[in-house]
């Protein structure tokens, strides 16, 4: 049974190395490619020999990346699915453990070879600097131990996937209680909070005992390779080469000081506009003016027709880029039980082609996120005809560039789903979210730097740890009567579990994505040349020229936070 809306999809470049009829779930057949692979390193005598090698490693990965890639969509959009979990499973168990080995010793290869360093600098310095790093962290007795984390990850995706609640004589996911907390009845409002709120604490214990595990193995992984800790390990890991932890620190005292007093003006002006004495957690998501909710489509059908239409609009490329989504049916988009939350683009390697998908319930927040996955989307199509597999992505703080600034971007099309004055809600909803996500990001990452450099810590000390970031970082809101569920509210993220520190990057990414936003409103053409160029590029150079090329610079400091916030909020003041 085939799971996948998109089947069989051609390799974009007809394979020359692996045979077209191998069984990619079978390591049986696997492990002879390998095989070949070691003994051709030997035998590249020359640059165009070692290259030829590289490509014929490259079309493996993409192979086996690909495999991966389907399991993960089949199980994510069918969490209910016996037969994809079990599908996951095996290849997360019988292929990876194997894989991993092997390609560390191809990256041996690699650096060791003769011929490096005569490849060209130019072409080669980012993959030879990304593949060394990679070969110092590598530990054999690390792949046990990381098959066990993606393992419990699979479990947090069960568990909150399978999470419902009945509400008005329905049974509704979480994220589709989610538009209850915009309905104007304040009542209706903390009910629906509530509702979800308990729902969430029934599975604390479930999601605190993976947690714990999980900061046992990685704490592990991260001695095992010779850190002190996991936030140095992770830091190498990710390739993360031109900041540091210090400059994490010091971006979330940015937040604090340049952020902070403006989301508490939204808050203040808020609670003025409800006429409440304190605003609850069930307030945060409403029209202040106690406006219904906006309403961008009534299925999924339309919100990809409109989008279609916003694509149109800002460019041609981009807009042929959407419809081969389309055409190739490589969008999962509704919302459904058993449907693994969240949203996410996925690239098939082999094919070069994007898959989307998402959680769409008809609000607001959908269309933001189409953009957003679109914007990725758009990233990996860009990056098709590079044949080296490392280089047709980049890393993560530019990643969401691409997303990032597409939801600006597309927003100022927002027409497209609604009449002006919605649309102008809909963009002042979205900034004033902006700036309200930067606190949130904060709270996630100063909460893992805590998390990983007290590894022995109690959940009670995890519990406080949290609480004091809420303070700092959450504002106005009063949570009494609820401090479980405030202490408890990071469960929902799923980065902390899945993706450990992959979420400072979005708060890095936001602001690059706010200067291509803002080059657009002096010259949009220019910008859009620019954002395509540095999509172009992948991840072919270092991550200060990718954000060079793509017309800003890498930057989170508070002197690059100040001038950004205050054009948000000149632009806030037009709706």
């Amino acid at each position: 049974m085939n799971l996948l809306p998109f089947g069989n999809l051609p390799p974009a470049r007809p394979r020359s190395f692996v045979p077209s009829s191998l069984n990619l779930g079978d390591w049986s057949q696997v492990a002879p490619l390998f095989d070949q692979l070691e003994k051709r390193a030997a035998q590249a005598q020359n640059v165009p020999e070692l290259e030829a090698w590289l490509l014929a490693w490259s079309e493996l990965n993409a192979a086996l990346d690909e495999e991966s890639a389907r399991r993960n969509i089949a199980m994510t959009c069918h969490t209910d699915n016996a037969q994809a979990e079990q599908d996951y499973l095996y290849f997360v168990e019988n292929v990876e453990p194997h894989v991993k080995p092997r390609q560390f010793v191809l990256e041996q290869l690699y650096v060791a070879h003769p011929q490096r360093p005569n490849l060209p600098p130019a072409r080669y310095a980012v993959f030879d600097r990304d593949i060394t790093n990679h070969v110092a962290l590598f530990r054999p007795e690390n792949v046990a131990l990381e098959t066990r984390e993606a393992k419990l990850g699979q479990q947090y995706q069960k568990l909150i996937g399978a999470q419902t609640v009945q509400f008005r004589g329905a049974e509704r996911t979480l994220v589709q209680m989610g538009r209850f907390l915009e309905e104007p009845d304040r009542a209706l409002r903390q009910e629906a909070w509530e509702l979800v709120a308990r729902r969430r604490l029934e599975d604390v214990d479930q999601c605190e005992a993976i947690f714990d595990e999980l900061v046992q193995l990685r704490t592990q992984i991260a001695r095992n390779a010779g850190f002190p800790d996991y936030v140095q390990y992770v830091f190498r890991q990710k390739g993360r080469f031109d900041y540091s932890p210090a400059d994490c620190v010091k971006f979330h005292g940015a937040i604090e000081n340049e952020i902070m007093p403006v989301v508490r003006g939204f808050q203040a002006g808020r609670k003025q506009l409800l006429s409440v004495d304190k605003l609850r957690p069930w307030d945060l998501a409403v029209d202040p003016q106690n406006r219904p909710p906006l309403h961008p489509f009534s299925d999924v059908g339309e919100m990809v027709a409109r989008t279609q239409k916003i694509f149109d609009q800002l460019d041609a490329g981009l807009a042929r880029g959407f419809r081969q989504m389309q055409d190739l049916k490589l969008l999962d988009l509704d919302n459904r039980k058993g449907k693994a939350p969240g949203g996410y683009q996925s690239t098939l390697a082999e094919a070069r082609l994007p898959f989307i998908f998402m959680n769409a319930v008809g609000v607001q927040r959908d269309v933001e996120t189409i953009l957003h996955e679109a914007g990725h989307a758009f990233h990996a199509q860009a990056t098709r005809g590079d044949d080296l597999y490392p280089y047709r992505s980049a890393p993560i703080e530019f990643c969401e560039v691409a997303s990032m600034a597409m939801e600006l971007l597309g927003a100022e099309f927002l027409e497209e789903f609604y009449p002006a004055a919605e649309a102008n809600r809909a963009r002042k909803t979205h900034f004033e979210g902006i700036i309200g996500f930067f606190p949130w990001m904060a709270v996630v990452d100063a909460f893992q730097h805590w998390i990983y450099t007290h590894p022995g810590h109690t959940r009670t000390e995890r519990e406080a740890a949290y609480g004091q970031l809420m303070d700092r970082f959450g504002g106005d809101v009063d949570y009494s009567g609820y401090a479980a569920a405030r202490l408890h509210s990071w469960h929902r993220q799923l980065h902390i579990f899945l993706y450990p520190f992959y979420y400072v990057e979005y708060g890095i990414a936001q602001l690059g994505a706010l200067q291509v936003w803002a080059n657009s409103k002096a010259d949009r053409a220019r910008a859009l040349l620019a954002y395509k160029k540095g999509l172009s590029l992948g991840g072919s150079r270092p991550l200060p020229e990718l954000f060079q090329a793509a017309g800003c610079r890498l930057e989170f400091s508070a002197e690059t936070i100040r001038p950004l916030i205050q054009l948000v909020q000149s632009e806030l003041k037009k709706y």
